[in-house]
C-alpha cells in the first residue's frame, strides 16, 4: 500500500507502469469526479491504474468502466522493450492481460464497482450514449491509436468533468509523443482548463 492512500491491496503486487504519485492524483481526481457520473479508462492492462480509479469510485458510489482488448499495446508485443512472456497466450498466438486483469479486481474486492469491457476503443465506443465525469487515456501509444482514443471518448465527458492522458513527455528524447500531441488537441480546443500535472499525468477539466 503507498503511505498516502488506504488501497484494498498492495499495489506494488500489481503489473503497471503508473508511478504512486500519478496514481495517488487519479484517484483524487476520481473521487471528485465521480460526484457528476460514471469513469472510464481507456488502456487497463492488469489493472493498476484500476485499483486507483476504482477505489475512488466504489468510494463515491460510483461506477468505473475500463476498456481495453487485452491484447497489448505495440510495446507489450514479442519482441518488444514491454513484452512480458507471462502474459503471452502461446495456444492462441497473442498477448492476453485479461485473466490477470480479473485477478487484480478479485483480489482488490472491485468487482462490484469495476465494469470491464474487452473490445477496442473504436467499438466500445460506437454506440456509448453515457455522458461520463471523468476519462483516462493511457491506451497504445501510437499516434493512430492515441488519437482514437481521445476522438472516441473526450466529446463524453460533462461539463466540469475531467480528462486525464498519460505518459506525457514534452522532450521526444525522453519517451513517445503521441499522448503528448492529444494532450496539445485538447489544450488547444479551448474546451478545457489545464490543472497542474503531476509527473507524466496531464490532468484537464472540461469547461
Amino acid at each position: 500500500m503507498t503511505e498516502a492512500l488506504a488501497l484494498p491491496i498492495d499495489i506494488d503486487s500489481v503489473k503497471g507502469f503508473l508511478h504512486p504519485d500519478e496514481g495517488a492524483a487519479l484517484h483524487d481526481a476520481a473521487r471528485q469526479a465521480s460526484a457528476l457520473g460514471p469513469c472510464l479508462e481507456v488502456g487497463s492492462y492488469c489493472g493498476k491504474s484500476t485499483v486507483y480509479l476504482g477505489t475512488a469510485c466504489r468510494a463515491a458510489g460510483s461506477v468505473l468502466f475500463a476498456v481495453d482488448h487485452h491484447r497489448g499495446s505495440e510495446e507489450h508485443q514479442p519482441g518488444e522493450e514491454y513484452h512480458d512472456a507471462a502474459l503471452f497466450d502461446a495456444g492462441a498466438g497473442r498477448m492476453d492481460s485479461f485473466r490477470e486483469f480479473r485477478r487484480t479486481l478479485a483480489r482488490a474486492g472491485l468487482e462490484d464497482t469495476v465494469v470491464p469491457v474487452v473490445a477496442s476503443t473504436t467499438l466500445a465506443s460506437r454506440a456509448w450514449r453515457t455522458p461520463l465525469a471523468m476519462v483516462f487515456i493511457d491506451g497504445g501509444h501510437s499516434h493512430a491509436a492515441a488519437l482514437a482514443d481521445y476522438r472516441c471518448w473526450s466529446p463524453l465527458i460533462v461539463k466540469g468533468g475531467l480528462l486525464a492522458i498519460h505518459d506525457l513527455f514534452p522532450n521526444p528524447a525522453e519517451g513517445g509523443q503521441a499522448p503528448w500531441e492529444i494532450y496539445q488537441l485538447a489544450v488547444a480546443s479551448g474546451l478545457y482548463e489545464e490543472l497542474p500535472r503531476v509527473r507524466t499525468l496531464g490532468l484537464l477539466r472540461r469547461l
